[in-house]
């Protein structure tokens, strides 16, 4: 809401833009000065002197609290609302009022000033001059109500908050982010308190934490039993199976564990009784999460699981902000840190991130998980889109992603491939058709004759395969050429030496 004040000035009349709840108003300054010398306390110190100050010239409601977000919102971002437009037109541009007008903001009075021609004014005492003006604006306004300005004043605050946060009280995704967050929290805690309860009691006991496995049951066993004396004359069957409660009495008299006092097994006992409320508190916060992950995002839950889902919603910040992302983004969020490491050190990025935890992907061998992740990736952002931006919250869509995800999943472990219908459904086995030839006899291959014509393409072949070996290979044959060579010298060398002593035998015999 906006009010038009106007200054009177030795030349040129001065105009303030206030904004209220209610509606726009022009006002005429009666005190004289500029409004640095003027003393804003004093002169709006009752609603008497604010009257003798200023007078009322113009006043325009708004219709209905749409108007009056509208107003508001265009204020806040600095913009010349419809309203306010055709108001100072009407009142000042129309009537040819020669004024400056002070604005709260600066940025409006820029707008203002190119939209209008009227020239803006902004500053300290522009501000101080506003605070006097709304603290009697009941009295400034004939008819204004304390009720009807508190009434539009928080019916326009809520509104302006709604606009603001983008708030839908069907689709609360802060409420997951905070859930999941407290999630890991806890698993973190419980973690770490039960670790604690198992060191601390084994000084005691040292055997019953290889007896019993499970933390809930550890705890709930301590905090009934307390000293292992006791465990002789105590019924643990609402607890414990039959054979480690028996094997568990006849373990504690043979314990090798020390004596503790009384007051040491009641602290004991505390942080068991601590650890115990902590589980059950996060059970109920997990039936919270899966209740709120399938009013917000049902189609996302289908495709990947509650916590699943959840830590995406919270790694993007928004179920709007994940719609957003594209499929190859949505594969890695979670790996962050690898995806940066693989590309500093010039290695393989990362294939996954929080969809690894997702069944479909965890149902897969090793070497199909990287292709499960892509697969589940792009059908897990369109679900997302559908939930972030659809009207109604029909899971058709889910279903129909998730069952062609499975399809997908058999085919790449080589089990039956099933046909999708026109929802994505599964309607029955299907066979696979298979678009390689298939191969016949051959008749012609029987006979074992060799014809001409296969001679010559054999000697044309071996003429081309040795053409490429010599090119191939020109070294190796220089090598042969000189192997060849040396033993030719070597032989004819053998020869020489022999034919003497062939002739000597033969003189030898004639004689």
């Amino acid at each position: 809401l906006f009010l038009l004040f106007l200054f009177p000035s030795k030349s040129v009349t001065m105009l303030v833009l206030f904004e209220t709840a209610v509606g726009f108003a022009l006002f005429k300054l009666k005190a004289s000065g500029s409004l640095d010398e003027m003393d804003m306390d004093s002169q709006f110190a009752t609603p008497e002197l604010a009257n003798k100050a200023i007078k009322l010239k113009s006043f325009q409601k708004f219709g209905d609290i749409t108007d009056a977000l509208a107003a508001a919102t265009a204020m806040t971002e600095g913009k010349l609302s419809k309203g306010l437009k055709s108001f100072l037109k009407n009142n000042i541009v129309s009537k040819d009022i020669q004024a400056q007008l002070a604005v709260p903001e600066a940025k409006l009075g820029q707008a203002i000033k190119e939209k209008l021609g009227i020239q803006c004014i902004h500053g300290s005492a522009v501000a101080e001059l506003m605070r006097g003006v709304r603290s009697q604006i009941q009295s400034l306004i004939s008819g204004l109500t304390e009720s009807d300005m508190t009434a539009m004043t928080l019916g326009l605050a809520h509104s302006l908050s709604r606009y603001k946060l983008k708030f839908s009280p069907d689709k609360v995704d802060t409420m997951i982010v905070q859930a999941i967050a407290l999630l890991d929290d806890l698993d973190k805690e419980l973690n770490t308190y039960v670790m604690r309860v198992r060191e601390w009691y084994g000084w005691h006991f040292p055997e019953l934490s290889a007896l019993i496995s499970d933390h809930t049951a550890f705890v709930r066993t301590i905090i009934k039993v307390g000293d292992r004396k006791n465990f002789a004359s105590t019924d643990l069957s609402d607890i414990l199976p039959e054979e480690v409660e028996e094997k568990i009495k006849n373990d504690a008299p043979k314990s090798i564990g020390t004596e503790i006092a009384e007051e040491d097994l009641d602290h004991i006992k505390e942080l068991a009784t601590q650890v115990l409320e902590i589980s059950e508190y996060r059970q109920q916060l997990f039936e919270y999460l899966k209740n709120r992950m399938t009013a917000i995002a049902p189609n996302l839950t289908l495709m990947v699981g509650e916590l699943v889902g959840a830590r995406l919603i919270a790694h993007a910040g928004s179920l709007l902000n994940l719609a957003k992302y594209p499929a190859s983004t949505v594969q890695i969020l979670g790996a962050e840190k690898a995806l940066f490491r693989a590309l500093k050190t010039k290695h393989d990025t990362p294939k996954y991130g929080h969809l690894y935890h997702a069944s479909v992907v965890g149902q897969s061998t090793q070497k199909n998980k990287g292709k499960m992740s892509r697969v589940l990736a792009a059908k897990t952002s369109l679900v997302a889109r559908v939930d972030a931006l659809a009207d109604d919250s029909d899971t058709n869509i889910g279903l129909a992603m998730r069952a062609k995800v499975e399809a997908r999943l058999r085919q790449l472990e080589g089990d039956r491939v099933y046909k999708m219908g026109n929802k994505g459904v599964s309607v029955g086995p299907s066979t696979v058709e298979f678009n390689t030839p298939v191969k016949t006899y051959n008749d012609a291959t029987d006979s074992t004759l060799e014809t001409p014509k296969s001679k010559k393409k054999s000697k044309k072949s071996k003429d081309e395969d040795d053409d490429d070996n010599s090119a191939s290979k020109p070294s190796s044959e220089k090598k042969k050429k000189k192997k060849k060579d040396k033993k030719k010298r070597t032989a004819e060398e053998a020869g020489s030496d022999d034919t003497p002593k062939k002739k000597k035998k033969k003189s030898k015999k004639k004689d």
